[in-house]
């Protein structure tokens, strides 16, 4: 499963990806940049379609470069996503992987005649844009069947090779009238058997507890900017454990670390602990954030790939056990591994 590091152009530090800084991390397989931010930066934008994405960020070859087409930032604008600009960029910028110019997603607060008038502009986008790789969107929600009907109607949708699912991040946020986080996992599982042949992305649940069900459900890719939103709140990961405040940012609160999450950290390998071990992660200023930024992209890396080396030598079920500490998620991950 690959993990797809987040970025934002107002802060392109730390580069993690640039084999010459002190923060590199050599298991980066893929980054996504949001066209929003090209929205609201039009010098970044032209320049990015003068020389190419790769290299507007100095991104090597083995790094994919996934384009994110910022719906949720348009729909506090004006509503919609310049469709002809959003085209233009994606030809001369030339992303890896792209969706297709919008989706209208449908809150758990919607009505149900709400929800399906996202589900019928999303799904008008998606047989618009049928060639020259745009990814279609599908979200979870009460009408999760209804998408699945329609994208299967289609047999040029169908043709497809890969698909991307949204609308979860509201739900396991625990927004008004949110999903059971059960029924959320089991759309997911459904759309994964519905389109068993493509490539499936899920947007915005890179954590160290959500990437095992992601794994165990076999999505393809998951993408997450909260690497870097913790490390602005002085909160850094840790394996299998969620998450620690370790650096005192003002009115942020969280759980601080105890005796055995000290043990952790202390021995953690990551670029940043390795240079400056914990006195680096509680930093502040820019400093700070990249030490602790660096630290969570690298945990969730380092997660991701000994949950894959467990399923793929049959000992998940008994490395889990002892591995993963988490109050909300580990009885998901014990229902995931019922079916």
């Amino acid at each position: 499963m690959l993990v797809v590091a987040g970025l934002t152009l107002k802060s392109l530090k730390p580069r993690v990806w640039d084999a010459t800084s002190p923060y590199y991390l050599p298991g980066l397989r893929a980054v996504m940049v949001s066209y929003a931010d090209f929205d609201r930066m039009p010098t970044q934008r032209r320049r990015a379609m003068e020389l190419g994405l790769r290299a507007f960020l100095g991104l090597p070859g083995h790094v994919s470069i996934y384009l994110d087409n910022g719906s949720f930032y348009f729909l506090g604008k004006s509503g919609e996503v310049p469709r002809q600009e959003y085209e233009d960029f994606v030809r001369k910028a030339n992303p890896d992987w792209y969706t297709v110019p919008q989706d209208y997603i449908p809150t758990p607060q919607m009505s149900d005649a709400e929800q399906l008038d996202c589900l019928r502009r999303t799904m008008d986008v998606s047989r618009t844009y049928l060639s020259d790789g745009y990814v279609p969107v599908i979200h979870v929600c009460r009408h999760l069947d209804e998408y699945v009907r329609q994208f299967k109607a289609n047999d040029r949708l169908q043709n497809k090779q890969a698909v991307a699912l949204g609308g979860i991040v509201p739900n396991l946020l625990r927004a008004p009238k949110a999903m059971s986080y059960s029924k959320v996992l089991d759309g997911v599982r459904q759309v994964r058997q519905e389109f068993a042949g493509k490539r499936l992305h899920i947007f915005g649940i890179g954590g160290t507890a959500t990437l095992h069900l992601a794994a165990l459900l076999r999505v393809d890719s998951v993408d997450s900017s909260g690497w870097r939103n913790r490390a602005a709140r002085g909160i850094v990961q840790l394996p299998g454990r969620g998450e620690r405040m370790v650096a005192n940012l003002g009115s942020w609160r969280g759980r601080e670390p105890d005796e055995d999450d000290r043990r952790i950290l202390s021995a953690c390998e990551c670029p940043a602990c390795q240079r400056w071990g914990m006195e680096g992660l509680g930093a502040n200023k820019m400093q700070g954030f990249c030490h602790r930024a660096t630290h969570n992209l690298w945990t969730l890396l380092q997660e991701a790939q000994q949950i894959e080396d467990h399923l793929a030598d049959s000992t998940y079920e008994t490395w889990y056990g002892g591995h993963v500490d988490n109050s909300i998620y580990r009885p998901l991950i014990d229902y995931v591994l019922r079916w």
